[in-house]
Parts: structure tokens; sequence; C-alpha cells
């Protein structure tokens, strides 16, 4: 008789990553910091993640990503990112947090003025957190029509010196 392990370890990762409900909507990604990969112990979930992802793709939010690569340092480096971009991004009229993505990932944020652009709607532009570079956050600018649009590298310091443009551009 053959005992299939991956299944239960899927189903308890998916546990990991839940983020128990509320019935507010997250407006940053610390609100959506309740989760067991927030909150255990970091080697714990290291392992765990590490454990899941032999057997396949696992979701998981960009900074656990990163922290298994051996690219960022901690979970809370990655936290203390996403709360300067927070920081940035929530005091300026028409950004808005996104919390609904893929399983797993932390939400994004969305410039929404950019949505009507001048020839009509469009994909807003958004500013997302990455595991695929070291400055951690992907700029999308505003676009519309077929086709996926290419992410810019950024860096906070560089969002941080570019954001009125950013603004006025889209």
């Amino acid at each position: 008789m053959a005992v299939r392990v991956e299944a239960m370890l899927s189903l308890e990762w998916s546990d990991a990553l839940e983020v128990p409900n509320s019935p507010d909507l997250a407006n940053a990604p610390a609100e959506l910091r309740r989760s067991w990969v927030n909150k255990a112990d970091e080697k714990q979930v290291l392992a765990t993640y590490r454990a899941v992802n032999a057997v396949g793709d696992a979701p998981a939010p960009w900074w656990l990503r990163a922290l298994d690569r051996g690219k960022l340092s901690s979970r809370a480096e990655g936290h203390a990112l996403e709360d300067a971009v927070t920081e940035l991004l929530s005091s300026r009229p028409g950004w808005v947090f996104v919390p609904w993505v893929d399983h797993g990932e932390v939400g994004y944020w969305e410039f929404v003025p950019s949505e009507t652009g001048v020839y009509g709607p469009a994909t807003p532009t958004t500013v997302q957190f990455t595991a695929s570079h070291r400055g951690w956050i992907h700029l999308v600018p505003a676009h519309r029509g077929p086709g996926r649009p290419q992410p810019i590298d950024f860096t906070v310091a560089d969002l941080r010196a570019q954001i009125e443009d950013i603004e006025l551009i889209a």
C-alpha cells in the first residue's frame, strides 16, 4: 500500500498561508500578516516551505521565496520593505492597496487615476512586490489592449524619487 504524502503536505501548506477571516478589507500588507507563515518561527516556516516546494511549486509570499534563495536576511526585512512602500503610497491620493491576489501572495498597490487612459479604460499602474530582483518591487505602467506590459525593476528609493513622475505619466 502506497501513501501519498504530497497531498497532505500541500493541504497543510495551504492552511499555513490562509489569513483568518476579517469583516474588514485590508488596506495594507501589514493587515494581512495574520497567517501562520507570518507569525510562526521563521526557521520552521522556511523548513516547511522547502519541504512543500520540493514536491511541487508552492505558492508563497515574495519575501519567503527571497528568504529561501538567501537573497533576503529575514521575514522582518521583507515586512519592513512592504511597510516602507505602504508609508509612501498610502499617504498619496489615488493609490489603493489590492489584497486579493494569487494564493500566498501579499497584494499590490494600484494608482486608480491611471484606469482611465487617453483612449479609454486601461489597466492601472501597479506596484507589485517581487522576489525576482534585489529591489523587490515591480512597477507595471498603465496599459490597455492585448499583450502583457513588461514590469520595470524598482527599489523603494526609486519609487520615492520618481513617484510624482509616475503619477503624472499615469
